[in-house]
């Protein structure tokens, strides 16, 4: 079986997880301080956070701006669930909007047209690593004095041109941005999340939150030669990473510029394979991104099946995903209302897959499964008769 991913962990991450556990602080210390420098360093950052996951960074940079119950946050439906259910976290409302077809990133022509005296945010995505059109989106938020917010949850590593300068997602451009370190992203630490800005009272407010607002941190306690007692002067939440993750994600993040040079070269060399089936849509690069190419999408044309062609690959051994799902889709979203229209959205979802790849995939592997995609293709696919985004 070739999986759809597979993370590159080896004996310099097992070793560093044991150096932590043997240290006798394993929760949130100095590996955490370590790791939230280095990853500052490397994308460029003046502040970065650690956190548990990508979903509590998102929460937390909504609260950071203030984000409540009446507002609305313009953002894209097309995206894991994790993106519109933060925002339903605060109270307010996501207003879902289309996406460009080619990028499957926010359209920023969809974002003007959403933008209403209740928009208090806008939280755009970097889908699947690719960065999304900010030489659009920072004037537009700026004209409008809109906070813009970074869903860079499959985008470590990215780059984008701005100013005639290659620069790193993550910078930030917008006031915040918010990365993941799940197993299928381009780095991991098993889970665990990053916020990065250049705002000081933003990261202080992050640092606070996370740790159930708590005014003295234990790693300040444990090491006063005074007693001291905290205090808690919010309702705060334990969105903490621990050093085990962090002292994993530092030896990640030292690889980092390795594992995307090779994820480059295999969608390089998917983009030489496939070429010869002009029915297949292969992903779009704009000139002034630089894509981790955390997954690879190529959209099926409209004819064919998509689960039919998924279980077809699959039973030769090559598991698929479909296509990012759309999140006014699922039930907790299902009721609108939608003001905008998704039909792009909703076919990116019913009309394309991802296929494998990862740092470890061989060429030959490669070649086989670019040859059975063309292979079903040019056999066809029977439909199952089920809406796809009804299909588990």
């Amino acid at each position: 079986m070739i999986p759809i991913a597979v993370p590159v962990l080896d004996a310099d991450e097992a070793e560093a997880a044991r150096d932590a556990v043997l240290s006798g602080w394993v929760s949130q210390g100095p590996q955490v301080a370590a790791f939230e420098k280095e990853f500052a360093a490397a994308v460029g950052a003046p502040y970065a956070c650690a956190v548990s996951n990508c979903t509590t960074a998102l929460h937390l940079a909504l609260l950071a701006l203030n984000i409540k119950a009446g507002d609305e946050v313009i953002t894209v439906s097309h995206s894991f669930i994790a993106t519109a259910n933060c925002i339903r976290y605060c109270g307010a409302t996501p207003v879902f909007v289309d996406i460009d077809p080619e990028t499957y990133n926010i359209d920023p022509a969809c974002v003007a047209a959403a933008i209403t005296p209740r928009t208090r945010a806008i939280l755009a995505v970097h889908q699947m690593g690719m960065p999304c059109d900010l030489n659009i989106l920072l004037p537009l938020a700026e004209k409008y004095d809109i906070p813009l917010i970074e869903d860079a949850a499959c985008a470590a590593g990215s780059e984008i041109l701005i100013d005639g300068k290659w620069e790193r997602l993550g910078k930030p451009h917008g006031h915040i941005a918010c990365f993941s370190f799940h197993p299928r992203k381009v780095i991991t630490t098993g889970e665990g999340g990053m916020l990065t800005t250049a705002n000081r009272e933003f990261d202080q407010k992050f640092r606070l939150l996370r740790q159930h607002a708590m005014t003295v941190p234990d790693t300040i306690r444990h090491g006063s030669r005074q007693v001291l007692f905290e205090h808690y002067s919010d309702v705060g939440f334990n969105y903490r990473m621990s050093d085990i993750q962090a002292a994993i994600g530092r030896k990640q993040l030292i690889k980092l510029p390795g594992f995307v040079a090779r994820r480059r070269e295999l969608a390089s060399r998917y983009a030489e394979l496939l070429s010869d089936c002009p029915e297949i849509g292969l992903p779009f690069e704009p000139e002034w991104a630089r894509s981790n190419w955390q997954s690879y999408c190529v959209r099926l044309p409209d004819s064919v099946d998509q689960i039919a062609l998924m279980q077809r690959l699959l039973d030769r051994g090559i598991a698929t995903r479909r296509g990012i799902m759309c999140s006014h889709r699922e039930a907790p979203y299902s009721d609108g209302p939608f003001p905008h229209n998704l039909g792009r959205s909703e076919r990116a979802q019913d009309h394309c897959i991802l296929l494998p790849l990862f740092y470890q995939l061989p060429e030959s592997d490669l070649v086989s499964i670019a040859q059975a995609l063309k292979d079903e293709l040019a056999q066809g696919t029977e439909p199952i008769g089920l809406p796809h985004y009804a299909r588990a």
